[in-house]
């Protein structure tokens, strides 16, 4: 598979390329000095309506915590080169790379299925996680609101949810997160992966800082909203060193609880991060690749539930005794989110009108 632009950097970008997804029957070669050309453009956003027909999404992977999330995006402008939700754009006969953080759709519609599906006389509650693929609250919700719209029916209705997100932005709704807090119906999760602004720069360009993201846990937790972290991905030879003073540092934050995922490459990410790696740190790519395999049975991924999310064999191993090792010393709990919220408090739209003699 030929990448359709040249191995550069784009500023404020992740992906090196346009390379074609999985699905391309006849790949675009562009002409002579047309790709170094574009290449020399910097990548403008575009968002485009998609409106949703069902919006929660199930799941039964059995290494995943939670069985529905929502995404009320896709694709995702952060423009995180290892995000393994690239992959989605494909499915939309676009780029994995490129095209994924600056082709973002988002679903107007988002909160009005929700409450269809809440409506359904089969409906049984269970927590929902925001931002299982991508952000919640990347750039686009600035405009669209989406989050907020759907945080309100949560409050509303009184149903228990999980929110991912690596973005300060989520401090706009604390409002809504403290009142949905206070009756133990929800929790959110801030991924750090490394605390070098100039790995972050390049690894998730249009992500806020660290430093950002900690204010983001301590003013969420001033406000009683549980917090966990991940130090999500753990990549070889390029953030695996920063596990204790990550963890260090949001314990001190406030954060309760800590997980951690080791670099998953499913299909076409697979290709870009090799891309990326080479374009912005040639001298330590093989060597990277070299530990991936190690902890992937020698083969670049490892797709097993189980093994998909630690990896395998003797580096695998000793991430995770470095990381248990540091949760204890720094108190924090071993999970992914505050485990008890409470379903039996939902009410399905209409029954509180019902609840008032209507």
């Amino acid at each position: 598979m030929k990448p359709s632009t040249p191995k550069s950097a784009h500023k404020g970008r992740g992906a090196v390329s346009a390379r074609d997804g999985r699905f391309v029957a006849r790949p675009v070669d562009f002409e002579p000095g047309e790709a170094a050309a574009r290449a020399a453009l910097r990548p403008a956003t575009h968002t485009r309506a998609m409106r949703a027909g069902k919006i929660i999404s199930s799941n039964t992977s059995p290494d995943i915590p939670f069985n529905r999330s929502i995404n009320p995006y896709q694709g995702c402008e952060h423009g995180c080169i290892y995000c393994y939700a690239r992959p989605s754009h494909s499915y939309l006969d676009l780029s994995p790379g490129l095209d994924f953080e600056t082709r973002i759709f988002y679903k107007p519609n988002a909160a009005e299925r929700l409450l269809a599906e809440w409506e359904k006389p089969g409906y049984v509650c269970e927590a929902i996680t925001l931002g299982a693929n991508t952000d919640p609250y990347q750039p686009a919700e600035k405009k669209f609101a989406l989050t907020r719209r759907l945080l309100e029916q949560f409050a509303k209705h009184h149903h228990p949810v999980n929110l991912i997100t690596k973005s300060s932005l989520i401090e706009r709704d604390i409002d809504l997160l403290a009142a949905l807090a206070s009756r133990r119906l929800c929790s959110v999760a801030i991924s750090m992966p490394t605390m070098d602004r100039a790995l972050k720069r390049v690894m998730e360009p249009r992500v806020p800082s660290a430093e950002a993201r900690l204010a983001s846990i301590e003013k969420l937790r001033a406000n009683g909203i549980p917090v966990s972290v991940l130090v999500a991905p753990v990549i070889p030879a390029l953030n695996d060193h920063e596990i204790e003073a990550i963890l260090e540092r949001v314990a001190a934050a406030g954060a309760q609880q800590a997980h951690y995922i080791f670099l998953r490459l499913p299909l076409e990410v697979r290709d870009l991060f090799v891309e990326w790696l080479e374009c912005h740190f040639p001298d330590r790519a093989k060597h990277v690749m070299s530990l991936v395999r190690q902890a992937s049975g020698n083969q670049d991924y490892d797709a097993r539930f189980g093994i998909r999310q630690r990896g395998r064999g003797p580096y695998a191993d000793m991430l995770a005794k470095r990381f248990n090792n540091a949760c204890a010393r720094y108190g924090l709990k071993q999970g992914r989110y505050e485990n008890s919220l409470d379903c039996s408090q939902f009410e399905p739209p209409g029954q509180q009108q019902l609840g008032l003699g209507f």
